[in-house]
């Protein structure tokens, strides 16, 4: 009987693990939607902790196999893109509790240049942002894009964003507003407003704005019941500002100021713009983020 040869080998596995990692599912849901291909260096702060919070699995990895996959056995890869079957070894292990196999396999997205061809990627040092597959040593890339360049510039921001995701009291995600409050001063141009979030672990946090006669007026946010007096805004490129900047909506919800008279609605709306316009715009270069 004559030896299967290597390349045959890999593709077999690698239709084995798209079986595995995507049962019954068409060939668009294999991956999440495709951002556009991003030069490497260009990625956003929040385009990083979109990536991580997502990430069960945070390794760097050096890629030592690749397999360019025929689309029969892979599925159809977006346009401008190639479908890769990859093994990679494992040389640091930033985040993933139990562990990760010394070696990991999984699919990746490539994007082609102008003649089609994919980037040279082999013996590449890699960050890869994933979770478990279904058979050891399998991964699941959990975006298109979740492999990144393991530069100094990425491994060093990325250290930082994970120490402050695991934290203990780190910011929770803002899943919605609730109920705004507004009560004016005993002189005109006086009052205070606090906006009440939703987050997804149901930990309270609340924005305040502070109106004073002839001083700027002054926000900050609070991560508890108690609003402290030394509270201030957010640093920008912090994740507590990725929090409120890359999930609050643009205009304070109806639903929030339903309670109020129409004169605080109309201050509370004001106050929720200036918060808005002091935490600026949550950029991101991955586009379908």
């Amino acid at each position: 009987m004559k030896s299967k040869s290597p390349t045959r080998s890999i593709l077999i596995a690698a239709t084995c693990l798209i079986s595995a990692a995507y049962p019954c599912v068409s060939a668009a849901q294999l991956i999440p939607p495709a951002p556009a291909a991003t030069p490497a260096g260009t990625l956003a702060y929040a385009d990083i902790v979109d990536l991580a919070d997502a990430a069960p699995l945070v390794a760097v990895a050096k890629i030592r196999n690749i397999i360019a996959l025929p689309s029969d056995r892979a599925g159809a890869a977006p346009a401008g893109h190639r479908r890769l079957y990859i093994e990679a070894n494992v040389t640091n292990l930033i985040r993933g509790d139990g562990g990760i196999s010394p070696t990991v396999r999984y699919l990746y997205d490539a994007p082609v240049d102008g003649r089609g061809k994919v980037p040279k990627l082999k013996k590449s040092d890699v960050i890869l942002f994933a979770r478990r597959g279904s058979r050891p040593g399998e991964v699941q890339l959990v975006a298109r894009d979740a492999q990144l360049p393991a530069t100094p510039a990425y491994q060093s921001q990325l250290r930082a964003i994970l120490s402050e995701l695991m934290a203990s009291g780190a910011p929770p995600r803002i899943i919605g507003v609730g109920d705004a409050f507004h009560v004016a001063g005993t002189i005109a141009g006086e009052g205070e407003t606090q906006i009440f979030l939703r987050t997804e672990t149901g930990d309270p946090v609340s924005l305040s704005i502070l109106r004073r006669p002839g001083q700027a007026p002054r926000w900050a946010v609070a991560l508890g019941e108690i609003v402290d007096e030394a509270a201030r805004p957010p640093a920008p490129g912090s994740l507590l500002w990725y929090r409120l900047a890359c999930s609050l909506p643009q205009t304070l919800p109806e639903r929030s100021v339903s309670a109020l008279q129409p004169q605080d609605a109309a201050v509370a709306r004001a106050d929720y713009a200036l918060v808005i316009q002091s935490l600026g715009r949550c950029d991101r270069s991955r586009s379908g983020s």
